[in-house]
């Protein structure tokens, strides 16, 4: 397939030093008109490992190498809610379970009613430590990538217009190293 065929994709890439500078800036570029699917990361240093067949020492050697493999923009609230969503669903299933097991053991329904508190508080304490070993993996990824210079952030620029908005953006919220390059459509 030809270039004309298959054009490059252009991106506007930055590095923050803070996750609240990178954080305000998604905030401004999604208030802009930017989609959550033209915001990428950079994937985990095991992926990134693995995808390049090296570690790298500074995420500014990898910015603009078209093979560093990335993850997508997943917001602080999507986070939250997953969070959350452990926490519910093993008070829940625990709850139905342990009440469940009382009512088909012929036991009463006050019973059943202990056995679901009992139950869903174990579930929901469980959910609870998930939800923390989840929020402990995303700070863990974020402060690797700190200590190694900083966190990248591209974005997809479809146009002319989305380049010069998106390298404004990235710029007043601290971006550094702000620039714009093209890569290759993946095969």
């Amino acid at each position: 397939m030809s270039a004309e065929q298959n054009p490059p994709i252009r991106e506007v890439v930055g590095i923050f030093h803070t996750w609240a500078d990178l954080q305000a800036a998604i905030d401004e570029l999604l208030s802009a008109g930017f989609d959550r699917a033209e915001l990428s990361f950079l994937a985990s240093a095991n992926t990134v490992e693995e995808k390049l067949g090296h570690a790298y020492r500074k995420v500014s050697d990898i910015a603009d190498d078209p093979k560093t493999p990335r993850s997508a923009y997943v917001s602080t609230e999507a986070i939250g809610d997953a969070q959350g969503g452990l926490i519910g669903g093993l008070v829940y299933v625990g709850a139905l379970v342990a009440a469940g097991a009382v009512v088909v053991s012929d036991g009463s329904l006050a019973a059943a009613f202990a056995a679901a508190a009992v139950s869903g508080g174990a579930g929901g304490y469980i959910g609870s430590l998930l939800g923390r070993v989840l929020g402990h993996h995303h700070a863990n990824h974020l402060q690797e990538q700190i200590d190694k210079g900083g966190l990248l952030l591209w974005v997809h620029a479809r146009d002319a217009d989305h380049e010069a908005r998106s390298i404004a953006i990235l710029r007043t919220h601290c971006g550094g190293n702000v620039h714009l390059h093209e890569r290759a459509l993946a095969a």
